[in-house]
């Protein structure tokens, strides 16, 4: 029989340790979200959590620092994000459907080859692809970054779509033929409603890692025009180096603030289905 006492005991030590796990983890982006509303002078003076003398001055100046205002790139991020993730959507689906349902010659094959995919680090495919869209005269444009989802490139959401297809009844599908539908007909009517969990899972991760991405666009967007918001918060570092004085603190930490607000909104509005999507793919 187990004692109240420890078992009391027991869940105030985990209580403790999941607070102390949490002031742990959100400690940098406290101390992030202070130093931008501080003075220049007060951010690494003091104490890190201290809230005096607390102004927006450093949004302001962060917000016209660079060539345009930082909205600019906040719509770029935006064009090349939501393309990326309607790209995933439609493109991820339909071949984890061929994959999970259709029977063709070679499946196994081009999936297990797919799989493999996976392991390529994307650094050892920069210079082909910079190569191919250099030819194709689409440096500095959105289409490097948003053709390729339409592909179906990013493997981890084509398998984690399969396993998900996987687990729904077959049943369905021969009471869909027997009424007449074809494959593409049982697609779009009967599994593409079922996967909305895996969808909304497909698109949060798409739009984290796309917001988020520096490299690629670093690489492939040369033009300051087209810069996307992380590209634009090293410009910040960039332009102060540049002008001889010291990096300009208060208006990059308060540039990255606003860069973060979309993905903690996203993050808050889909949890729900992040987490039902991810729990539904990993129990099939």
């Amino acid at each position: 029989m187990t004692d109240p006492k420890r078992s009391t005991a027991m869940r105030i030590l985990k209580h403790v340790a999941l607070i102390g796990a949490a002031v742990i983890m959100l400690y940098p982006v406290l101390w992030m979200l202070l130093s931008s509303l501080r003075d220049e002078s007060a951010i690494f003076a003091g104490s890190p959590l201290s809230g005096g003398g607390l102004s927006l001055d450093n949004y302001a100046q962060g917000w016209n620092a660079l060539r345009h205002p930082f909205g600019h790139y906040l719509i770029n991020s935006t064009i090349i994000t939501i393309g990326a993730i309607v790209g995933n959507l439609v493109s991820c689906s339909m071949a984890a459907y061929a994959f999970a349902r259709l029977r063709f010659r070679g499946s196994r094959l081009f999936f297990a080859i797919m799989l493999l995919t996976i392991m390529l680090p994307v650094h050892v495919l920069l210079v082909p692809q910079y190569i191919l869209f250099a030819g194709l005269d689409w440096i500095s444009t959105p289409l490097p970054l948003i053709v390729p989802k339409l592909l179906a490139t990013d493997t981890f959401f084509v398998f984690l779509m399969v396993q998900f297809i996987r687990g729904l009844p077959r049943e369905l599908d021969e009471a869909a033929t027997i009424d007449g539908a074809g494959p593409v007909r049982i697609f779009v009517s009967v599994i593409l409603p079922l996967m909305v969990p895996a969808l909304a899972t497909t698109a949060i991760f798409t739009f984290i890692w796309t917001w988020n991405d520096f490299l690629g666009p670093l690489i492939l967007l040369t033009d300051p025009d087209s810069y996307t918001v992380q590209v634009a918060l090293r410009s910040l570092v960039d332009t102060s180096a540049s002008s001889g004085s010291a990096s300009s603190w208060g208006a990059l930490f308060a540039m990255s603030v606003v860069s973060l607000l979309p993905i903690f909104f996203v993050f808050l509005v889909g949890q729900r289905y992040l987490v039902r999507g991810i729990a539904t793919t990993g129990g099939k």
